[in-house]
């Protein structure tokens, strides 16, 4: 695998993890706007605790990808996934 390949799956997989953690641990604001009623952002966001979270999470989620492709435990080049030969 090429680098740039490696550092664009790191990418994907670290945007993926973002959407997942950005949730959690959020509560609204106590009070809601008077004349609209939306509460907007979250109180306390503690973006840097989600970053170094998605951060980690997508190390390690990359990493057991790497092993898996580079291993050859799945591969669209040889075995059940390749295409056939014509």
């Amino acid at each position: 695998m090429h680098w740039f390949t490696a550092f664009v799956l790191f990418v994907m997989i670290w945007w993926t993890v973002l959407f997942a953690v950005l949730p959690v641990g959020t509560r609204p604001v106590d009070e809601p706007d008077a004349v609209t009623g939306w509460r907007g952002a979250p109180e306390r966001p503690l973006m840097a605790r989600k970053l170094l979270a998605t951060t980690l999470i997508s190390a390690v989620v990359w990493g057991i990808m790497l092993m898996v492709i580079l291993n050859g435990w799945i591969s669209f080049r040889s075995g059940w996934l390749a295409l056939p030969d014509y």
